[in-house]
Formats: C-alpha cells, structure tokens, sequence
C-alpha cells in the first residue's frame, strides 16, 4: 500500500514525520508530502501566530481533497474540534510533556539574574514565569526551535522556554538546563503528543493509522481535549492541562491564569479512561464555577 503523508518543512516537523514513516514503514511504502502552512508563513516574516489551525488549516484541506492521505502534527496545535470530514485516528505513545529551561549562563530559572530576558511566546508560559519570577522581562519569542535556540545563543535572550518533546525529537536534549515539575510549569493541553490525521471515510488509512496508536496517551489527550473544547470558545487566555493515565484511571490537572501570573484557578479530577472527554468538560466547569470565565474574557479580549 502507499501512502502520502502530509508534514510542515519545519525541522521539527520532519522529525515527526519521520517517526511515522518508521512506525508505517512495515504496512506501507510511505510519500512525504510538504505544505507550507498560513503558521509557516506568519513565523517566516516575524508576525504573531494566530489562533489554533494556523499549522493545520493547509494540510487539512490537503487531506479533504484527496492530495494526501494522512497527516502528522503536533497535538497541541490541532484544534479542539477538527474540521469535517477529518478524525483522529491515532495519537503514538506521548513524549514528555514538560517544559524546560535554555539559558546562555546554564542558570536555572531562580539562579537567573533580576531583569533577565526570557523567550516565550506562549501566553500561558509567560504567565507561569511571571508567577515564579515577576522581576524577570518576559520577551515575545517567534520562530522555530532552531530560530529561539540561536538568539539564546547569540545573548539577544537570557533565556528560553520550550517543550522538552520538541527538543527529544530533534536530538537535542544536551541543550536543556532545567526541566520544570508540572507543580511550576503546567503543560499546554495535549503537549508532548502527536497525532495523525485520516479522512473520517478511509477506513483502510484509518485501520493502518490505528498501528500506530497509544491507548494511554490517547486517553490523556481526550481528557485535555475535552477540557479545551469547552473552554477555548476563541479566548487566548493562559490555559494548562495535563491528563494523566494510571490503570484504567485517569487524573486530570487543569488550570487558567491571569496574564501577570497574579490570580490561578486550578482544578483537578479522576475519571475513567473510558470517559474521558466526559471528565475533561467536568474539570471544565469546575472551572468556570470557580471564575474561570472571567480570565478568559479578560485575556482573550
């Protein structure tokens, strides 16, 4: 059987596309396909990245129309409703969710001198920094890991925030100074994972997809997606969560933050693996009952 498989050129990104033309590659003689994404666009001339489907919305269209057969991203970046049409067919065994510390001096976060420049440009890292160090200047990182890695390295940042997956997968692991406990740096929902994407009607690609699934990892990422769905509604508020499978139990951990780091509201729960999109929605509106909604209006605005 052959299939074509749609990837961003990002480094990342063929990394990832990589690991499942690895993980295929006994079932089907697989095709890389490159689409250049409205994200890729945006990240190349220095503009801010919108909302979530600025890396997807190419490549699912690529999928509907028949031009490939199956796509590979980063969970996180995948929307919480996917367009119709498209299903989720398998998310691999998750790397490590967590975020990690660069810095030119190898300083901690806490050993980091009063003022120092740390990259993000992600709104719910960059409240968590400012809950662990409002002294620190907070500065708006764009580009791929290789971009924000080398203004680091040429002292234009102090700092920087990444996943630990994307750096695991691109074999650069050496590069990390500090890896952040959940209880300081919680994860953004679905970090860590990949997917892959079919046609809801190929039944074939969806069967050959199915091989490469986790049901663990799968479960967690439910959780977190069923929490961002009810949620999202467009805000771009700080929001984290991290699900996490145990038997045939799942806990998720779950919180909103205000832009400064200053106000938190943090739930967490257990559930079933069996129901968890179920629980994800429950964390959800404990939430909201507890002024979630108020955050979100407030940094979504």
């Amino acid at each position: 059987m052959r299939l074509r498989l749609g990837a961003r050129g990002s480094a990342l990104s063929l990394a990832q596309a990589a690991l499942a033309e690895r993980a295929l590659a006994p079932h089907a003689e697989v095709e890389r396909v490159l689409v250049r994404t409205t994200g890729d666009r945006r990240s190349a001339r220095g503009e801010p990245i919108g909302w979530k489907g600025d890396f997807t919305k190419e490549i699912d269209e690529a999928l509907l129309s028949g031009r490939i057969d199956l796509a590979v991203h980063s969970l996180k970046d995948v929307p919480s409703l996917l367009p119709e049409g498209l299903a989720l067919a398998a998310v691999p065994e998750r790397e490590d969710p967590r975020d990690v510390l660069v810095s030119k001096s190898r300083l901690p976060l806490l050993g980091l001198p009063k003022g120092a420049r740390v990259g993000t440009s992600s709104p719910r890292r960059r409240a968590q920094l400012r809950r662990a160090r409002a002294d620190l200047e907070v500065v708006d990182a764009r580009g791929n890991v290789d971009t924000r890695l080398k203004r680091v390295a040429e002292g234009k940042w102090d700092a920087v925030v990444l996943a630990r997956a994307g750096l695991a997968r691109l074999g650069r692991l050496e590069e990390i100074v500090e890896t952040f406990p959940e209880e300081v740096f919680l994860p953004a929902p679905g970090q860590g994972a990949l997917a892959i994407v079919t046609r809801a009607d190929d039944a074939e690609v969806r069967a050959l997809a199915q091989r490469l699934d986790d049901a663990a990892s799968h479960a967690e990422v439910l959780a977190e997606r069923g929490l961002l769905a009810r949620l999202e509604a467009g805000c771009r508020a700080p929001l984290a969560a991290r699900a996490k499978a145990r038997g045939g139990a799942l806990v998720l951990t779950a919180g909103v933050f205000s832009d400064d780091g200053s106000s938190a509201i943090l739930e967490t729960g257990e559930g079933p693996v069996e129901a968890a999109e179920q629980l994800g929605r429950e964390i959800a509106e404990k939430l909201l009952a507890r002024g979630a909604a108020d955050l979100i209006e407030a940094d979504g605005a």
